[in-house]
């Protein structure tokens, strides 16, 4: 569109289609980026779990000695992942009983990193006649079958040039794990390798909270 010496509107015209017309370029060219680097998630899986003690008292606290093993994959390669917090939560049948934090890494395309979460201490739990019943048929087996960890994460990702700005990817879920306590009186099936729940990692969970 031509903009008529002494004619306002046109210019105005002139100025927003052009305007619409850049808007819509730079929209089209972040849909091909982001279609060409197609990032796929995270994978975690948690490789092995031991007990060494997981003893519930009378009055209801839960003493546990725990260790997880787990295997970050970034499959990508295009994508850095930059993991600037990591907290380790673990679960007992709808209980939180410990958390740790874990050191931050960086980690580069086509990579696996190996991480351990150590939780010791007691916490006290509440069980439902249900759950209590099922501990105490765990305890006799010697392996538990509801215990779980997730990750809550904050990182900051690279893709190709561009690095994004610190955010909270999904809570990275690893439940219905089913974990031998090591004693000397028994022999327990080892531990299998347990994939974790992330959903798509490279999406802001906060996102959809303020929408």
């Amino acid at each position: 569109m031509n903009c008529r010496p002494r004619c306002s509107f046109c210019c105005i015209c002139c100025i927003y289609t052009t305007i619409y017309v850049l808007m819509f370029i730079l929209m089209l060219l972040l849909i091909i980026f982001w279609i060409v680097i197609s990032p796929s998630s995270v994978k975690f899986h948690v490789t092995d779990a031991t007990l060494t003690q997981f003893n519930l008292t009378t009055n209801n606290t839960l003493h546990y000695n725990l260790k997880v093993n787990i295997t970050v994959r970034n499959p990508n390669n295009n994508v850095k992942v930059y993991y600037r917090a990591i907290t380790a939560i673990a679960w007992y049948k709808d209980n939180d009983i410990g958390l740790v934090s874990l050191t931050p890494f960086d980690q580069g395309h086509k990579n696996t990193t190996f991480l351990q979460a150590v939780f010791i201490g007691q916490s006290v739990i509440k069980l439902q006649a249900k759950q209590l019943d099922e501990y105490k048929e765990e305890t006799s087996v010697g392996i538990y079958n509801d215990l779980a960890v997730d990750l809550d994460l904050t990182i900051r990702a690279k893709f190709g040039r561009f690095r994004s700005s610190h955010y909270n990817p999904p809570i990275v879920q690893c439940r219905r794990l089913k974990v031998p306590l090591i004693s000397n009186a028994k022999t327990t099936p080892p531990f299998s390798v347990t994939k974790c729940s992330t959903g798509y990692f490279f999406k802001d969970r906060d996102a959809d909270a303020e929408g």
